[in-house]
């Protein structure tokens, strides 16, 4: 407090600032219960066979993905895509279908002629491509280091493949060609 606020009665201590609580992100644990519920449904047999293959496929890759998020950048736009897919993006598209009646979901257009089993089928290839896209993002940054270490080897090692090695090869076959004079 300064003199000046002092004389006027002011106090100079700034009132606290409200901080908006954040939700903690999705743990390990989290995202594969979510996984575990989408798959339940797949294996319910609510939903036709054309979406649980869908997202069978959307779930398979967002499994072998989580192992390898940490090569993706933790924070990064597709770590995020790959956990809100399985807590958000997956569970709603298959909620949101359910949640209607199945004949009137199969059969009425609702959006540019398609019908909601349509939107969810677009949907989920959607996701699958985009899943695929990540797992394989995920998988480049090992197989670009495998690739940088055979270039080490080479430029160390002065060789390149193992054809160029001098590997001694088997001895020639005795012959038991009695008139065969050349071999012993």
């Amino acid at each position: 407090m300064g003199f000046w606020d002092w004389l006027t009665g002011r106090d100079s201590t700034p009132p606290p600032v409200a901080v908006p609580e954040v939700d903690p992100a999705p743990t390990e644990a989290d995202i594969l219960s979510s996984l575990d519920g989408v798959e339940q449904l797949i294996a319910s047999g609510t939903l036709p066979s054309v979406v649980r293959s869908r997202a069978a496929r959307v779930t398979r890759l967002v499994r072998d993905t989580l192992p390898r998020l940490g090569s993706l950048g933790l924070g990064s736009y597709d770590s995020y895509s790959v956990v809100a897919t399985a807590t958000d993006y997956l569970p709603e598209a298959i909620g949101a279908y359910l949640r209607l009646p199945r004949d009137w979901a199969d059969s009425r257009p609702v959006e540019d002629g398609k019908t909601p089993l349509l939107l969810l089928i677009d949907q989920l290839d959607l996701l699958g491509a985009t899943m695929e896209k990540i797992y394989d993002a995920a998988n480049s940054t090992d197989a670009a280091a495998l690739i940088t270490h055979g270039r080490f080897l080479r430029e160390r090692f002065g060789h390149s493949p193992a054809t160029e090695l001098n590997v001694p090869t088997a001895p020639p076959e005795k012959s038991t060609d009695p008139f065969d004079l050349e071999r012993p």
